[in-house]
């Protein structure tokens, strides 16, 4: 029997604890996949949403910060959320707990990335396209006009989080990074080999789709994720 690891996971813009649910259902027994809400969704849906991502991080880091201590465990995000979690660990560097045994990101670019949209600042007609064209949301709700005008805040919101974000240098983590990044994604290659900058251990993989190409490979995103975590405590127990 393995021992467990703990996966905290930060979801997309406009997500919430239970976002990753398809994900996470089929994964191995070892891992505990955890998803961490954001303020202003969700069960925190009574809560001021947060619109620096400095002050997100810090939040979060309260619910974090106990998990990180007790146990092993990894990091997880997709899009908005590899930026958290990214900055996550950063914060637990900083704070000195113990670090994650590995960061995994999905669709999103290096953070010192220099050029960002501002999806945040459109009109709605223009903003309600972007969402629509990015994929990912239930027809549900984007039939909906009473659901999209509950969300566009929140997204608005979240956008905002990683369109205004100001990369800063620092060390490389000692920490592997797997990024994962869908073929048809809206985004420069060179751009996402960026993350090279944040590691001594960067690994890339790109698998068909758009931005949520992680729905169309939920195996083989849980494959590289358990494949990962599972060797290296293989090496860890080796040692």
């Amino acid at each position: 029997m393995r021992d467990e690891i703990n996966l905290l996971c930060f979801t997309f813009a406009g997500g919430n604890k239970y976002s990753f649910r398809p994900l996470f259902e089929k994964a191995p027994s070892f891992l505990n996949a955890i998803t961490i809400e954001y303020p202003g969704r969700g069960t925190r849906i009574k809560e001021q949403l947060i619109s620096d991502i400095h002050e997100l991080v810090d939040d979060l880091y309260n619910q974090v910060k106990s998990i990180a201590d007790t146990g092993e465990y990894a990091i997880y995000g997709h899009s908005l959320g590899g930026l958290v979690a990214y900055l996550m660990t950063l914060k637990l560097l900083e704070n000195k707990h113990k670090l994650p045994k590995h960061l995994f990101i999905t669709g999103t670019f290096g953070p010192s990335a220099l050029e960002r949209k501002k999806r945040h600042l459109l009109p709605k007609d223009d903003f309600i396209k972007e969402i629509k064209d990015l994929g990912g949301m239930p027809d549900e709700i984007l039939q909906s006009e009473d659901l999209l005008n509950f969300l566009e805040p929140i997204l608005r919101n979240d956008f905002k989080n990683g369109e205004a974000y100001i990369y800063k240098d620092h060390v490389p983590l000692n920490v592997p990074i797997t990024v994962i990044t869908g073929t048809e994604e809206d985004m420069e290659y060179k751009d996402i080999l960026l993350w090279k900058k944040e590691s001594n251990s960067v690994d890339f993989a790109q698998m068909p789709g758009g931005h949520f190409f992680i729905l169309q490979h939920i195996e083989e995103i849980l494959e590289i994720i358990s494949g990962n975590l599972i060797s290296s405590n293989n090496m860890h127990q080796n040692n």
